[in-house]
């Protein structure tokens, strides 16, 4: 039974180089020589294409699959057009979000097999890559525990994936993206704190920075300062909150993994001291609550995962928010879709064909594109 059909995102918001695309310039030099040679020979097998992969995940980059068989999808004909080949095939597909088991076929692909042979590098690349970060947003947003999670990883990678990887994180319950490339797919924009380059631009007066942002940023957007520039988070913590009163939305707390805050060094010998360890946390929220600034939220960040956050969460840490960067980029390879043909139609009726070991797995879930 067909679930019922939800909203998904139209194909022109993914902006796809569509030319190259038709042409294979994306795709495996095998593909291409598929559908060449099948073209060649004037052969025209009807297949069904049936994709899936190995982990329990969290599907993402269907949509844009579907796009890139809607807009490339055809032949190119003697004079140089397209002939769309679109409407012909019959598509079926769960949706971006839906949580996947292991080998769960996640798209069908019927019809004409030179018409699409050629894009399977494309589609399975965009499931990978936005599977693996929508998957790990969701672990990493249910490690936080109802906390607010933001996705700050757009410095780690090339700027043409932001996109993709906000709207992969967005729908796994972390909105709150660092750059408006991110929130492009859903209307949003960007979120930041003060930088440490405008801290240092000011001098290295925290306080001073955070109050020119304030000043001329718009009053919507919340002021979170980054406190750790001195490496004394519990002192500037206090006087950013002194200087800004109500208008500090928090404070973050960003210190190096290889550095022990101001505040940490009477208190060493028991923990590992450095970086953002639960006793700074705790040090800026006994701080800042002391001196009437129970409100001003404090926001961690610096090599959180979801173990991390974990841990945080199950010692009771007052942290507010996590800023999680790299970690929404792990399990390289593990979330990896695969496309296999599992039968041809013939005279009228399909007949089972695949390699050994790759059968047809019918899904009840999958819904028709129309």
């Amino acid at each position: 039974m067909l679930r019922t059909a939800r909203p998904r995102l139209d194909a022109a918001i993914f902006h796809l180089p569509v030319e190259k695309m038709r042409d294979g310039h994306y795709s495996d030099t095998y593909f291409n020589r598929a559908r060449d040679i099948m073209r060649a020979d004037a052969y025209h097998p009807r297949v069904r294409m049936q994709i899936f992969q190995r982990s329990p995940a969290v599907l993402c980059g269907i949509d844009e699959a579907l796009a890139i068989l809607r807009l490339c999808a055809g032949r190119r004909a003697a004079d140089g057009s397209w002939i769309d080949g679109w409407k012909k095939l019959h598509v079926r597909a769960l949706f971006d979000g839906d949580s996947i088991a292991p080998y769960e076929t996640v798209l069908t692909i019927e019809g004409d097999y030179p018409d699409f042979a050629h894009l399977e590098t494309c589609y399975l690349g965009v499931l990978s890559r936005r599977t693996r970060i929508a998957t790990n947003a969701r672990t990493i947003v249910g490690a936080a525990n109802g906390k607010e999670v933001l996705f700050f990883p757009a410095r780690f990678d090339h700027h043409l994936v932001q996109t993709g990887d906000g709207y992969a994180a967005f729908i796994s319950g972390a909105p709150g993206v660092s750059t408006d490339a991110n929130a492009e797919w859903w209307g949003a924009r960007g979120m930041g704190t003060v930088p440490h380059g405008l801290i240092a631009a000011y001098n290295g007066d925290t306080v001073l920075a955070t109050q020119k942002f304030a000043q001329h940023i718009d009053p919507a957007v919340n002021v979170i300062s980054l406190v750790d520039f001195d490496n004394d988070c519990v002192g500037t913590s206090v006087s950013v909150a002194r200087a800004l009163g109500d208008r500090l939305w928090g404070v973050r707390l960003d210190t190096s993994g290889t550095l022990v805050d101001a505040s940490i060094v009477p208190m060493m010998g028991t923990f590992k001291p450095t970086g953002v360890n639960m006793q700074l946390v705790r040090n800026v929220r006994t701080a800042l609550d002391a001196a009437g600034f129970s409100t001003v939220r404090i926001v961690a960040s610096g090599g959180f995962d979801a173990q991390k956050i974990r841990e945080f969460e199950a010692d009771g840490v007052p942290v507010d928010a996590y800023a999680v960067g790299s970690a929404f980029f792990d399990n390289t390879g593990l979330y990896d879709f695969t496309a296999d043909i599992v039968a041809l139609e013939q005279s009228g009726s399909w007949t089972e064909c695949h390699k050994v070991g790759r059968p047809e797995r019918p899904n009840p879930r999958l819904s028709r594109v129309e």
